[in-house]
């Protein structure tokens, strides 16, 4: 593993460099690391913060909506002060309730949140649920801003009814880049694919919050988490040799997040994948790389890794490849990366047996479900096992079976947070 260090980050690439006689595909795993220091010294841009708020109908029910309402005005204390805010009303169009003017934000201080709170007041659950026309919204707001650093919270209860799957893909896709979207789910009746593929497109967290009451503290936190974010966004820069290509690049920690198609093509075999904005934190990456093969006792560098602050670059990592024809070389695994590419199968076992549950194929489900409570055991996945003890019954034998009923609230709770991944466990863990 090599692991240089500099102005408070450190790259780490972990990979076993010993591929088999013909073998063209090497692995890699880099860990980026931002320590205080670099957080620091640090010169963030202008923030944005954007407030979405499901007012559908359906929100006034179990309470929802007033306690949806005291969140965002929990919310609004934890904005910084100066930081531009707006909050949006969500139903089968969007609105911008504050401010009401066309200067699509306001500073945060006492006279705005004051404001802002009674604008918050005046609202009422009613109308349906178009999550696309809510981002389109979010974006005006965020291009209004050029070169802040804009973050978004989006909450709903509900299906996206009231547009297509196509609508809300295509606003996505004009979204992507422009904010970060954190994305709630409040009681059991909404879609968790739908909020999850809001929070991947736009590298936000998604969640669930079964318990309506448990919305301020929820929001409060996300706020915090944003404001912590003061290192302006990252690039990941990847350097190839001719004859090689990036198959993939995806985020294996903390949560899984596919950055593949982002590639930004800067030259001559050279990609950049935005990284968004950093606190000071830990995150992993998965690589794959494939290029052509060389003789046995051959090296090739198979790649060059760069992460960058603008045009400096912060850190740097190389992934090798050699070719043996030692068996006990070639099939050695990384331990990062077994352990990660487990969880991307944990991830998709979970998401695949859910789906196979709700559409009746018992078998289908079983087996999937098998398969997740295997991988969260061998991984150490803690939180994954337990949810997985909501939605399946463990004999002492180890035989796994679905359990007949599932609280709403349970399977929605084990399919969101499908995507979150355990850390690989110290060595002798």
């Amino acid at each position: 593993m090599s692991s240089p260090e500099t102005a408070g980050i450190s790259i780490a690439v972990d990979q076993n460099e010993f591929l088999a006689e013909g073998a063209s595909v090497v692995d890699a795993v880099l860990t980026v690391t931002t320590g205080p220091e670099l957080a620091a010294v640090a010169t963030p841009p202008p923030r944005l913060e954007i407030l979405i708020i499901d007012c559908s109908g359906s929100m006034g029910n179990k309470r929802k909506f007033e306690n949806a309402r005291n969140a965002t005005r929990t919310a609004l204390d934890e904005i910084p002060d100066g930081t531009a805010f707006a909050i949006i009303e969500g139903t089968e169009a969007a609105r911008l309730i504050y401010p009401s003017d066309n200067t699509m934000s306001a500073p945060a201080d006492s006279a705005h949140r004051g404001s802002a709170r009674r604008a918050l007041d005046r609202l009422r659950p009613d109308g349906g649920t178009a999550m696309g026309s809510w981002l389109a919204l979010a974006r005006e707001v965020a291009a209004a801003h050029p070169g802040a650093q804009a973050h978004a919270i989006l909450l709903t209860d509900g299906k996206n009814e009231h547009e297509t799957p196509q609508q809300l893909a295509t606003e996505l896709d004009r979204a992507e880049g422009l904010f970060v979207c954190d994305c709630r789910g409040v009681g059991d009746d909404w879609v968790a694919e739908e909020v999850r593929k809001i929070a991947s497109k736009l590298s936000g967290d998604a969640n669930i919050v079964a318990d309506p009451k448990d919305l301020a503290r929820d929001f409060a936190a996300m706020m915090k988490s944003s404001a912590a974010r003061v290192i302006p966004e990252l690039t990941l820069k990847v350097w190839t040799p001719a004859g090689a290509r990036v198959r993939m690049v995806k985020q294996v920690s903390p949560v899984l997040e596919d950055l593949t198609g982002r590639r930004i093509d800067t030259g001559v075999q050279v990609g950049e994948y935005p990284l968004s904005s950093w606190a000071a934190e830990e995150r992993e990456y998965h690589l794959q790389i494939e290029l052509e093969p060389a003789a046995p006792g051959r090296e090739k560098l198979a790649g060059r890794l760069s992460v960058l602050a603008g045009e400096e670059v912060l850190g740097q990592g190389l992934v090798r490849a050699v070719w043996t024809t030692d068996s006990t070389l070639s099939t050695r695994i990384s331990t990062r990366v077994a352990h990660y590419t487990g969880q991307v199968e944990l991830a998709q076992a979970v998401q695949e047996g859910l789906a196979a549950r709700r559409s009746g194929d018992v078998t289908t489900a079983t087996a999937k479900l098998r398969r997740a409570v295997e991988l969260a055991a061998a991984s150490g996945h803690e939180s994954t096992a337990k949810l997985l003890r909501g939605v399946v019954e463990v004999e002492h034998d180890g035989t796994v079976k679905l359990r007949g009923q599932v609280a709403a609230a349970d399977e929605l709770a084990l399919d969101i947070r499908s995507t979150k991944t355990a850390r690989v466990r110290p060595e002798g863990g």
